[in-house]
């Protein structure tokens, strides 16, 4: 479908890559892989004819169509989504107009046994066969199913194009290349602005697919279940591998290895032939052999090899105070924007503004050590919650943050906030603390600053690098809960795995803003779901949530430990400890057991158990009081500089709270098990 032949790009001294060859073959769905600024999206428009190669041929045939979509693209705002959504069946629609316009001729014309009514008629009759045959009756609800699965309402259809985001209008733009159906799909991270079910429709989308596909993406999960052949750009060449990633991954290890295997005995030989030609360099009688050394030394090309793999790389967030055993405690919480009205309303009442209502009744109680995950459609109210969690915006109910809680807030914009003036090195080397320091070029490697790219200054770096620069920066701050807005948006697989590793190895708190499920797989254990102005509580992780049958419905699902009201009015590490209250089916069991122990004997037998897991319990409290106390004269010599570094304290500390963590959960169950006794 479509050939290329010995491509080479080349914008400096040393081309992006050379000798490429590859065919882009009918039902082919292909992934572009390689590190940023290795060349995928300039490939991506060279297969498009939107730039041209240094030297090469792409050969496309005439009649095979190509949709393309860019990263950035010019939007227009003078459409409604429905209008600009349509322009997408240009062709059908002008062939409708053709026939309309031959169906009033043939209405008002009389000469019914003419030559020129009947041609009339002939070509009526095969524009009509060839638009019915172009889906043209049901192009618009072809229209309108693929917006609502790229996750428009009806309701917005017919509103202007200018009152969306920039992501909004990118599936606008995405949802015309899909209604083309063109031979070759080309998408440059289509799934940047989509939300889990838009990504979700768009496998789908692309399973059912006639047409070839060929993307640039870095969410895992997205390109394993809609590509099977790997394109990776690597050292200025493309290898061709016909696997799917998780597979092309394992087969780059071991291709890698055989290369460093490879470099070494390249190097050993080039030393050997160096060390040859400097100790016989003025022996005449060696002249000769010095010659034939230096004449293969030259021919020598040398063996390149991937840029190391950090993804092993390890950061571990410094240690912070132990926060309130409950960070974050929603209750009926409400939010609502109101928009003023543009004049004061009559006397007696009126219209006193629209209003637009993002959630209501929101109760979930977070507790410490828990990594939970909020997500749900784009424009359900996400980062409207976390804005309210950090007390940037006004809402209505209660909202509690616990004691000693210390956050740490990555924000959509937060690159906006670093100091233009320092480089990327003094940025990080500014936060970092104690043996960390002695890291921070294995750091900024990971997260693609390595070599020169760390002198940089923060003013001159786009808006991708800055936001993994503020990142890096959030890694090295010590805090207890962390609050994640969409941090893998400018992330490659390799710095997300490193990241996704320091948050399942942090000790405190995080919510997590994604729509990444890879990112998201394994490392929360709740699911917060937002739509319809309510939030509902899913437990376990974001796969449980996803092939859960039927969604929680609202008024769903009840509190069986301890109300709201009951947390709020407990505090530290003493909330754990307080009885439990036991939901209507677990009092009718305590009545069921009372009623059964009648006997002498069963009841014996009963307060042998009771006292049983009453000493198990009082041994499981004192085990707690102790470790407590520990945390806490840790915490006081951990506050000092000269033990800011002790990595030995460090690791007691960090030790002591999984332990107190696994022996409140002990705690918990022997209650509850008391209580039902």
């Amino acid at each position: 479908m479509i050939s290329v032949e010995n491509l080479k790009v080349e914008f400096g001294v040393k081309p992006l890559f050379s000798g490429a060859s590859f065919v882009v073959n009918d039902r082919d769905r292909i992934a572009l892989v390689g590190k940023n600024g290795a060349g995928k999206s300039t490939l991506l428009k060279i297969l498009c004819g939107q730039q041209q190669p240094t030297a090469g041929t792409v050969a496309v045939p005439t009649d095979t169509t190509i949709g393309y979509l860019p990263q950035v693209m010019r939007l227009t705002d003078e459409t409604t989504v429905r209008e600009e959504t349509r322009k997408a069946f240009s062709d059908t629609t002008r062939l409708k107009a053709r026939i309309d316009r031959m169906e009033r001729e043939l209405g008002e014309r009389t000469d019914y046994e003419s030559a020129e009514y009947m041609a009339l008629v002939e070509r009526f009759t095969q524009e009509h066969e060839r638009y019915l045959m172009l889906g043209g009756e049901g192009y618009e609800a072809e229209l309108e199913r693929t917006l609502l699965g790229l996750g428009f309402r009806r309701s917005d259809f017919d509103r202007p194009t200018g009152e969306f985001s920039g992501g909004w209008r990118m599936r606008i733009e995405l949802a015309k290349i899909l209604l083309q159906r063109p031979d070759v799909l080309l998408l440059d991270e289509p799934t940047n602005h989509l939300d889990i079910e838009s990504i979700q429709w768009l496998e789908q989308f692309l399973a059912q697919s006639a047409s070839a596909v060929v993307l640039v993406s870095h969410d895992r999960a997205f390109i394993n279940n809609v590509t099977n052949r790997t394109l990776e750009i690597s050292c200025g060449q493309i290898v061709d591998y016909r696997v799917k990633y998780n597979e092309y991954v394992v087969l780059r290890r071991e291709r890698r290895e055989q290369q460093l295997r490879a470099y070494e005995n390249q190097q050993k030989e080039m030393q050997d032939m160096r060390a040859f030609i400097e100790r016989f360099r003025y022996q005449a009688t060696k002249a000769v052999q010095v010659q034939q050394k230096i004449k293969q030394l030259e021919k020598i090309v040398p063996i390149e090899v991937d840029e190391v793999d950090n993804s092993a790389l390890r950061l571990k967030f410094p240690p912070c105070l132990r926060s309130g055993d409950y960070p974050v405690i929603a209750d009926g919480l409400r939010k609502e924007y109101r928009t003023a009205p543009l004049q004061l309303p009559p006397v007696g009442g009126g219209q006193a503004g629209a209003s637009h209502l993002v959630f209501s009744d929101v109760n979930f109680v977070i507790k410490r050590g828990e990594k939970v995950a909020f997500v749900g459609r784009n424009g359900e109210g996400k980062t409207t919650l976390v804005k309210c969690i950090m007390g940037e915006i006004p809402f209505e109910g209660t909202l509690k943050i616990g004691h000693n809680v210390q956050i740490g807030y990555f924000a959509q914009n937060q690159a906006q906030l670093l100091d233009e003036n320092l480089t990327v090195f003094q940025t990080i080397d500014n936060v970092a603390r104690g043996d960390i320091r002695l890291r921070i070029n294995d750091i900024l490697g990971a997260f693609m600053f390595g070599g020169e790219e760390s002198e940089k200054k923060v003013k001159v770096l786009s808006g991708g690098e800055r936001s993994r620069l503020a990142m890096i920066r959030l890694l090295l701050e010590p805090v207890n809960l962390l609050i994640l807005d969409e941090p893998t948006n400018h992330l490659d697989m390799q710095s997300k795995d490193v990241l996704k590793e320091a948050i399942r190895s942090f000790d405190g708190t995080a919510i997590i803003v994604s729509h990444d499920r890879e990112f998201l797989d394994g490392l929360v254990t709740k699911v917060y779901e937002f739509g319809g102005g309510h939030v509902r509580e899913h437990l376990g992780g974001i796969y449980d949530w996803l092939k859960a049958p039927l969604r929680l419905q609202q008024g769903e699902g009840t509190n069986d430990v301890m109300t709201i009201d009951e947390r709020l009015s407990m505090n530290g590490s003493q909330v754990q400890r307080e009885t439990t209250k036991a939901s209507p089916t677990c009092g009718s069991v305590v009545g069921a057991v009372s009623e059964g122990a009648s006997s002498y004997a069963e009841r014996k037998e009963q307060q042998k158990k009771v006292k049983r897991v009453e000493k198990a319990v009082k041994a499981c409290e004192e085990k707690i009081a102790k470790m407590e106390a520990r945390i806490k004269e840790m915490d006081a010599l951990l506050s000092r500089p000269e033990h800011a570094t002790d990595m030995k304290l460090i690791e007691e500390y960090s030790q002591t709270m999984r332990q107190l963590d696994e022996e409140n959960e002990r705690w918990m169950m022997l209650s509850e098990e008391l209580e039902a006794l």
